[in-house]
């Protein structure tokens, strides 16, 4: 079943769209090609998957954001400064709760602890998934 617009995916009690940045999309499209490497998954389950990406972006299921790098790029060397002796972030990690912080996001999803963490810290609410 696929969640049509406006509606709220439950399991994560966002509303849609969900914002995705071309860092979220370059990511998952080298995971899907990382798998297809470690023969996890076939090129035709990777290609049904980016079509599946590729639709769910067409259908307002996601929706590409682009925030201001100077600005992402401002707010990342802050929170660096702040959290990354202490929570242990890495720079993708820095980048991703950098660009919600900019685009004035409220929610944070992620299943990554310290990312979740570092997005805490920085005054986002970060839901269980």
């Amino acid at each position: 079943m696929r969640i049509r617009p406006g509606r709220r995916c439950g399991w994560a009690r966002q509303a849609l769209p969900l914002p995705v940045l071309w860092l979220h999309q370059l990511e998952l499209r080298n995971a899907l090609r990382l798998r297809v490497f470690r023969s996890e998954i076939t090129p035709a389950q990777r290609d049904a998957s980016l079509n599946t990406l590729l639709a769910d972006l067409a259908t307002g299921v996601l929706a590409s954001v682009s925030p201001k790098l100077p600005e992402v790029m401002i707010e990342a060397e802050r929170l660096s400064a702040l959290h990354s002796e202490t929570l242990g972030t890495c720079s993708l990690d820095i980048l991703h709760v950098s660009a919600a912080l900019v685009l004035g996001l409220g929610e944070f999803l992620t299943f990554d602890q310290r990312q979740g963490a570092l997005a805490r810290a920085a005054g986002l609410s970060v839901p269980a998934l």
